[in-house]
């Protein structure tokens, strides 16, 4: 979260070639921010006991999927199209930290949930 925030302040806070390009980075990190901070609050207040109907696991293991893909494409756009300017190149870096950081707390949310659950069965 830390890294998609420091991706976020270096993006905003640079001279910008390509619109289009760096809104959609910034649109991206900051779904991916209000994602991460509501399964939070969600964990925080334990507001998955009273809500059984959604399967949380699968509702947090979509979130890391899509969210991983959309900035690992943002990521991609933002570093092709930095033109060496230092802010974005550091944004497009933070970009990509974020999304090899949402690919392991992706694989650790999959395994504490799924795995652990199929081996408790059996037991």
């Amino acid at each position: 979260q830390i890294s998609l925030l420091i991706g976020f302040i270096s993006v905003n806070n640079s001279p910008w070639t390509d619109y289009s390009a760096y809104s959609f980075f910034q649109i991206v990190t900051m779904c991916d921010l209000v994602m991460i901070l509501f399964f939070y609050v969600m964990h925080i207040f334990r507001v998955y006991r009273k809500l059984t109907c959604v399967s949380w696991p699968l509702a947090e293991f979509l979130h890391y999927l899509i969210g991983t893909i959309l900035l690992l494409i943002g990521s991609i756009v933002a570093a092709a199209k930095s033109y060496n300017i230092t802010g974005l190149v550091a944004g497009a870096t933070f970009g990509f930290l974020a999304t090899i950081l949402c690919v392991i707390s992706m694989w650790s949310s999959y395994k504490v949930s799924c795995i652990t659950q199929s081996t408790s069965k059996y037991r």
